[in-house]
């Protein structure tokens, strides 16, 4: 009889430090799910950025094309030339400043991909580990309760003794 209570005993304290494994874990989902949708924020933050950029560098592009034609037409004109040679180096300059932000913001928007990845692939592990736990805490609750039946028969018996 007290072995039986023991091992109801044992049974409640198992299903009880299940059930705390199992909210840790929820938690866990939900701290990941947050995380995750931080980096989906911040990759399209990065991707707007990425364009705008690009934007700039097209139409920075553009800006020096025509500089470099009006320089070309304007030869006679040296005062000229120099002012434009100036701008053209100043949109050189910007065009290499805008190469190296599209550089790093694809960069830092393949690490926003890499993380994400790591944290999806950590999102379905542990999505699956409840998994497991719940029908774990399903199986301790049913052997509980078989033995919590058990423990009634046998009592019901003894009274009846």
């Amino acid at each position: 009889m007290d072995k039986l209570k023991e091992k109801i005993s044992k049974l409640k304290l198992d299903a009880e430090a299940w059930q705390e494994k199992h909210d840790s874990l929820a938690d866990k989902v939900k701290e990941l799910e947050q995380e995750k949708m931080e980096k989906d924020h911040q990759i399209q933050s990065l991707s707007r950025k990425n364009e705008v950029l690009e934007e700039q560098l097209e139409k920075t592009e553009t800006e020096l094309t025509g500089i470099k034609e009006t320089a070309d037409e304007s030869t006679s004109l040296k005062t000229s030339n120099e002012n434009y040679n100036k701008k053209i180096q100043t949109l050189e300059e910007e065009i290499e400043q805008s190469n190296d932000n599209l550089k790093k913001t694809t960069e830092l928007l393949r690490e926003a991909d890499l993380k994400q990845e790591q944290a999806n692939k950590k999102i379905i592990s542990l999505e699956s580990e409840k998994e497991d736990l719940e029908k774990k805490l399903e199986e301790l609750e049913d052997k509980y309760n078989k033995a919590k039946a058990e423990l009634e028969t046998i009592t019901s018996e003894l009274d009846a003794l």
